[in-house]
Order: C-alpha cells, then sequence, then structure tokens
C-alpha cells in the first residue's frame, strides 16, 4: 500500500509540473509577442479613423501600456503583413472591413475587443449637403438609393489588386456586371443631361471603390461628375460647407463618429450605403491569441 500510494504522489507531482510548464509556455507565448514585435502594432496613415481609434486603444488598455502605433501607409502595412505570413512571424496590424487583404489572405482574425474601443459592426453612410434634394433632385434620389455589400466592394477592391488595373476600370466592369443591383439605384432616377456632381472620398481603395462606382452609374444617367479624393477631416467639411454635393464614406457610428458630431446638423444623412463593417486588430490565425487583453504591457 505504501508502494502505491509512493506511485500515485509521484503521478501527481509529475501532471502538476507537466501543468505548471505548459500553463508557462501558454503565458510565454503571448508575453513573448510583444518582444517580438518590440511592442509595435503596425498601422496606416495619420489621421485614419483606425489610427485615431487605435491610439485610443493604446490608452483604454493595461495590456498595451508602452506599445506604440507604427504610422505609415496602407500600402506598407499590407506589404509588411504579406512579408510576415510568408515567413510565419508574428505581426499586429490595424485591419478593417471592407479590405482586399481579407480576400487575399484566408488566414486573418480580428482581436477580442472587450472593452469595446473599436465597437461593433459599422454602416458606410452616404451624406448629402443641405439643399441638393431641391437643386438636384435625380442625384439625390440615386444617392440615396445606393447600396451595396462588403463582398461587392472587396471583390472590386480584391480584383484591381490581383489584375494590376486601375479601381475606376474594374468599377466599370463590375457596374456592367451588376445589371440588377444598378437598375435598383436608378428607379424613379430620371435622366439628366450635364447635371455637375462633386463626391468627395478618402483616397483609400475602399472609399474609391464605391465612389467610382457611383461614378460611372451618375454618368450613365447623363450627370457631369467629379470625384475629389481628400483628407477624411476634409470629406466632412466639404459637404456641410456646401463646397461638395456628397460622399459616401461616412464610418459610422464610431470611426468617423467625432468628425460627424462636428457637422451632423449641417448635412443630410441618407443612411448606410454598405452594412457589416468592421475595424479592429487584426492578426493571422497562427498566433496563439485571441483577445487585445492577453498581450503584455512593456516593461
Amino acid at each position: 500500500m505504501l508502494s502505491l500510494f509512493l506511485l500515485l504522489f509521484v503521478a501527481a507531482c509529475g501532471n502538476s509540473d507537466e501543468s505548471d510548464e505548459e500553463g508557462n509556455e501558454n503565458e510565454e507565448s503571448s508575453s513573448n509577442y510583444g518582444e517580438e514585435l518590440e511592442h509595435t502594432i503596425t498601422g496606416i496613415e495619420p489621421g485614419a479613423g483606425i489610427t485615431v481609434t487605435t491610439e485610443k486603444a493604446i490608452e483604454e488598455y493595461d495590456s498595451l501600456n508602452g506599445w506604440t502605433l507604427e504610422q505609415s501607409s496602407t500600402a506598407a502595412m499590407v506589404k509588411t503583413l504579406e512579408e510576415a505570413i510568408n515567413n510565419e512571424e508574428p505581426i499586429i496590424v490595424t485591419g478593417w472591413n471592407p479590405h482586399w487583404k481579407f480576400a487575399k489572405f484566408d488566414n486573418l482574425k480580428y482581436l477580442d475587443d472587450p472593452e469595446n474601443v473599436y465597437g461593433a459592426e459599422e454602416d458606410i453612410r452616404t451624406l448629402a449637403r443641405t439643399g441638393l434634394e431641391d437643386d438636384k433632385p435625380n442625384a439625390f434620389k440615386l444617392l440615396d438609393q445606393f447600396e451595396w455589400s462588403v463582398e461587392d466592394m472587396e471583390s472590386i477592391m480584391y480584383e484591381s489588386q490581383d489584375t494590376g488595373e486601375d479601381i475606376d476600370v474594374i468599377a466599370k466592369q463590375w457596374v456592367e456586371d451588376n445589371e440588377d443591383k444598378v437598375s435598383d439605384w436608378t428607379d424613379g432616377v430620371e435622366d439628366v443631361d450635364g447635371v455637375e456632381i462633386e463626391l468627395v472620398s478618402t483616397p483609400w481603395d475602399s472609399e474609391r471603390a464605391s465612389s467610382s462606382v457611383l461614378a460611372e452609374v451618375m454618368t450613365q444617367k447623363g450627370f457631369n461628375v467629379t470625384v475629389t479624393p481628400v483628407d477624411v477631416a476634409v470629406v466632412f467639411e466639404s459637404v456641410s460647407g456646401g463646397d461638395a454635393d456628397a460622399t459616401a464614406a461616412a464610418w459610422l457610428p464610431l470611426t468617423h463618429a467625432d468628425f460627424y458630431e462636428d457637422v451632423k446638423d449641417d448635412v443630410v444623412d441618407l443612411g448606410a450605403n454598405l452594412t457589416g463593417a468592421k475595424i479592429g486588430l487584426v492578426v493571422p490565425e497562427y498566433m496563439d491569441i485571441d483577445s487585445i487583453e492577453d498581450l503584455k504591457a512593456a516593461e
């Protein structure tokens, strides 16, 4: 009996040691990501909605204390992401849907955001200047009826990246291939003769896709359309001040909340043209981490 007791005791100690080792390994794997990444998140342009929100997340989360956000460009972020995936190395990037990287890389995941800094799913809304409905009713009606999906937008973005064709060219083909959707947008919209319309948009591929599609459809209805790419703050200022007619690039209720709050009484909100948009921190699935809180603060 004494021998049996000693055998069970040794086995229990061994299992406990193994459990402790496994726990330590899991803890080290998540904490080491910070060290391997030099406590750096790979981001995009300064002033972008996802950039502003990530700066807030670094302030909000204890697990991101001491981390920095490397701001560069969307193209540079994707290139760095691709290099990391090819080498199966850890990386944390600022991410959002719609974006073609989710079509190119099928092994990406969002980190859980328990503090809800990045919010839930968002809409991309169309905003028009005050008076557009009276001045240019057919343009207003078409803009009001414009609505598509995340998959629609991402298909244009990915094809452009995959083929090297400009988004404007891909958008024209998309309009030709999706007559049913386009007919819903133009239902009840009369043809015009050279009525000028200016759309403002951020220069990112997602907004270039929507603006290019809208411009093509409106051109076919006889409008003379100008699309002006500007900084996100200028998007809201231009529409609210009447310098532009409309934008289809307002991410709400969170990403562009600060900009929208300043002008909401001076624009006409036509509602969502796309639902299911999302922003957050993104990592490859091979990384053993699921939440922002799993990261470790810099010492």
